[in-house]
């Protein structure tokens, strides 16, 4: 993961990540607000699969959207309906008014470990490029990690889609999967390394 230098426990502190999009060289007070980006994978090297899993109809939840561009691209592309969030207030703040204009896409504040703001079944995919990475470098790791996946389960629809894009090995996470005790039904897939090389896994 990139980031500058910080350690990398640094990836599951809340304080960090307000730091980072504070910072103008991320796009933060003093830098326009025009930095972006993309953990893992850009929305060109996703887009096949995500048309293949993911009608455009779906309602998606993008966990830890982070200045990402992803859920932009997402709905120039035919995506309708996109919640983003991410535990920092300082890049949520800075997405919302970016993207003021589209009402495909709205922006909140939560802790994906408790996502009791929104009911259960509300969501047809979940999409997290990173996020479970991060939450496995925090001080309260694995449990944090466990808490977001209850979660992920509960939000999802019968016959619904987390779609994780890690840096985890499949044994890893399939481990952390397990925990929460669902019966997920995994597909793994290892992007080609003319891409960047890295896996992820479709869960239905």
């Amino acid at each position: 993961m990139g980031g500058g230098n910080c350690n990398p426990k640094d990836f599951g502190a809340a304080a960090y990540w307000e730091a980072r999009y504070s910072s103008p060289s991320t796009g933060g007070k003093g830098g326009g607000g025009g930095g972006f980006f993309d953990w893992y994978q850009s929305y060109s090297a996703l887009r096949p699969l995500l048309r293949a899993c993911v009608p455009t109809s779906s309602r998606v939840l993008m966990l830890g959207c982070g200045n990402s561009l992803l859920s932009e691209d997402m709905v120039k592309d035919g995506y309708q309906n996109i919640v983003n969030i991410d535990i920092s207030s300082v890049v949520i703040e800075q997405m919302k008014e970016k993207h003021m204009d589209i009402p495909r896409l709205t922006y909140m504040q939560l802790d994906v470990r408790d996502m009791s703001f929104f009911g259960d079944g509300s969501f047809d995919c979940i999409i997290d490029k990173g996020t479970l990475d991060a939450m496995m470098c925090g001080d309260d790791a694995p449990h944090g990690a466990y808490k977001m996946l209850a979660e992920v389960a509960r939000l999802m629809r019968p016959g619904g889609i987390y779609m994780l894009i890690t840096y985890g090995a499949p044994k890893e996470r399939l481990t952390l999967l397990n925990q929460v005790q669902c019966c997920w039904e995994v597909e793994l897939y290892i992007m080609p390394h003319n891409v960047t090389g890295e896996s992820w896994e479709e869960i239905n």
